[in-house]
């Protein structure tokens, strides 16, 4: 099983989605996307649930010796939450991760400020909240984005991903009212190798998906 691109996955998800909508479980939705690579999802998402569309920005923050293994995730103005198995696994502290969470804050306030241009965060009371990524693979960022939506009291809080490592599902069933994943494959290294294309997105091609194009 891979799709062959986000949009693919969005569109398959965006079954699943609407046959809840259409049972009148997803009440007054909003369809809030992980950028970057969430937001080619979400814009199917959003098309087919005919609901605004927006951005949650959350960091990832990285070991210091390999970027790309979170050990960690941000959110808004919020403390860090950190995977403490993987810190203790890996010998750090989160003293030893200060630089990168400070550099990571700097970047989600950038991002922030570039996708919003002035727009409010959307209100969530009395809303679904549908948080779309293109997958999901340790669960920190995905965990640390629910628990600041929980803040916000939306009326129901679901997660939607195309594909997640069975660990990091069961997880995050914890922190859900609704947990849609099309695949859980059993052996899982990376979201990538689900996607024949799974291209870097741009800050330019988030913005053209707000804007609706």
């Amino acid at each position: 099983m891979r799709f062959r691109d986000r949009a693919e996955a969005g569109r398959e998800l965006a079954e699943q989605l609407r046959i809840r909508h259409d049972k009148g479980i997803l009440v007054h939705p909003v369809v809030l996307a992980l950028p970057r690579g969430g937001v080619a999802v979400a814009r199917e998402i959003s098309r087919v649930l005919q609901a605004p569309l927006d951005v949650l920005v959350v960091r990832k923050i990285g070991a210091p010796f390999h970027e790309e293994f979170g050990v960690g995730a941000l959110a808004g103005d919020g403390p860090p939450l950190f995977d403490e198995q993987s810190l203790f696994r890996l010998g750090l502290s989160e003293a030893d991760l200060a630089p990168v969470v400070e550099r990571e804050r700097q970047e989600l306030r950038r991002r922030e400020e570039r996708y919003r241009q002035g727009r409010p965060a959307p209100e969530l009371r009395g809303r679904t909240a549908v948080i779309v990524d293109d997958g999901v693979a340790t669960g920190s960022t995905a965990r640390v984005a629910l628990r600041a939506l929980r803040h916000q009291h939306p009326e129901h809080l679901v997660l939607a991903v195309p594909v997640c490592a069975p660990e990091a599902a069961e997880e995050l069933r914890r922190e859900v009212d609704d947990f849609v994943c099309l695949h859980q494959p059993r052996l899982f290294s990376s979201v990538g190798e689900w996607y024949e294309d799974f291209g870097q997105l741009t800050d330019a091609d988030v913005l053209e998906a707000l804007r609706g194009e």
